[in-house]
């Protein structure tokens, strides 16, 4: 992923909205109007979410007659899911060092 690919990415899944989106669009594909009966908020702002999802290429859209219908694209969040577990790898190192440290602190304090 690009810089730029990966502030999109971060950016569309950092809003608990656009999550709970995703969750009802691993489901199978959906309208603005039936992701909208099952979260608390509008059908604009729900399309204004998709919207958001659909720059980042966690979904993509298709229009089926007057409707627009939304599906997860797959790749792209096995993608997201490989970038978030290298994150995580990486806090897991950095806390691992801290608690070393920490506990080398605490060991020189109490043979002091």
């Amino acid at each position: 992923m690009t810089t730029t690919s990966d502030d999109e990415l971060w950016s569309a899944i950092a809003d608990p909205s656009r999550r709970r989106l995703l969750d009802l669009l691993v489901g199978g594909d959906a309208t603005p109007s039936r992701l909208a009966a099952n979260v608390p908020f509008t059908r604009q702002a729900v399309s204004k979410h998709l919207a958001v999802l659909e720059e980042a290429g966690l979904v993509e859209s298709r229009r089926e007659g007057r409707e627009v219908r939304y599906r997860v694209c797959p790749a792209r969040l096995d993608e997201a899911t490989r970038a978030m577990a290298d994150v995580a790898r990486g806090w897991d190192r950095r806390l691992l060092a801290i608690k070393r440290l920490a506990e080398a602190a605490h060991e020189r304090a109490t043979d002091a």
